[in-house]
């Protein structure tokens, strides 16, 4: 039966990390190890206050479960045992990495999939002035897909920014649930012009019913919204892609059940991340393989990340290193 160990660790960023709702300058993550004595699997999560998550209420849902583990409680049992959360997603990616290790296996192997080769990373610009943006865009214009982290504020000048900035690159914007629906009618079609490719979670959780029937030029992408595959029938009639978290859907498990689900229902799948370190990021590559825009690029914030960590070329990411993950 496989030991369990929980930690929490900090992680200094790079940089402050700025969306609508803060700013954070480090990353407060939880560590699961679940270990046979022979082989050690390991999983990442970043507790999330938008979720009424903390590091210590993570840390005492997965040690509540410890007496299950030490009887046997399986990858598939955990799915029951615990609700979608952050820390389900540590002990199940910890579960996954011990079957990959145990297997002599890649994760992605173990359920036929092809290896998450070349897959190309948004690099994410978080909110700041037009100005500011325009120069980060400056910076970082080799990458083929930028992310714009914006508030309901400058809108239009931060994108135009960010175009004058970096002409060449695919743009994604990241409202973070600080528009109205009124903005976003105004805007739509100036975005689509500015090549902007897919707009996330523009309204409030919750207060997007208003978005059926709304004919968006560009594409829309649910992320607060969507957590697991219960979601997908009430949020099929409103977006076009989901955002697939695996701190919302609790683990690789949960985040394959809701890319089927989606795909199912006709929606298209973005893969993304909280800030986290290279261990959060390497079982999200897994689903990130079946995904039209993949946005994991959490390691890149860090001042420094772990040891193994993955590589990133230009925004193509390396596949994990065994040591790593999977």
């Amino acid at each position: 039966m496989p030991e369990l160990q929980v930690v929490s660790e900090v992680w200094p960023l790079r940089t402050a990390f700025k969306i609508s709702r803060g700013a954070k300058t480090e990353a407060h993550v939880v560590v699961v190890m679940l270990s046979d004595g022979e082989f050690t699997g390991r999983g990442e999560c970043v507790p999330y206050a938008r979720y009424d998550e903390t590091v210590d209420g993570v840390i005492a849902d997965i040690q509540a479960i410890s007496d299950a583990m030490a009887h046997g409680m399986t990858r598939k049992e955990l799915q029951n045992a615990m609700k979608a959360g952050a820390a389900r997603n540590a002990v199940d990616c910890a579960y996954w990495d011990l079957e990959a290790k145990r297997y002599g296996k890649r994760a992605w192997e173990l359920i036929r999939v092809p290896a998450p080769q070349g897959l190309i990373t948004a690099e994410t610009l978080g909110l700041d002035t037009p100005d500011a943006m325009r120069e980060a865009a400056k910076k970082a214009a080799s990458a083929p897909l930028l992310k714009l982290k914006l508030n309901g504020e400058n809108v239009l000048e931060s994108v135009r920014a960010v175009r004058e900035g970096a002409p060449n690159a695919r743009l994604i914007v990241d409202a973070n649930e600080a528009w109205s629906l009124d903005l976003l009618v105004d805007i739509g079609a100036e975005l689509d012009a500015l090549g902007v490719d897919m707009i996330e979670q523009p309204l409030p959780a919750g207060q997007d019913d208003g978005l059926a029937g709304f004919d968006c030029p560009v594409l829309l992408c649910a992320d607060e919204s969507v957590h697991t595959l219960a979601d997908i029938p009430r949020l099929s009639r409103l977006y076009d892609m989901v955002n697939i978290k695996l701190d919302k859907t609790g683990g690789l498990t949960g985040a394959l059940e809701l890319a089927d689900a989606a795909e199912q229902a006709g929606m298209q799948l973005m893969v993304g991340c909280m800030v986290g370190t290279s261990l959060a990021m390497a079982p999200a590559m897994v689903v990130a393989a079946r995904a039209r825009i993949v946005d994991l690029d959490g390691p890149l914030w860090m001042a420094k990340d772990r040891e193994n960590g993955l590589s990133f070329d230009r925004g193509i990411m390396g596949l994990p290193d065994r040591a790593l993950w999977g």
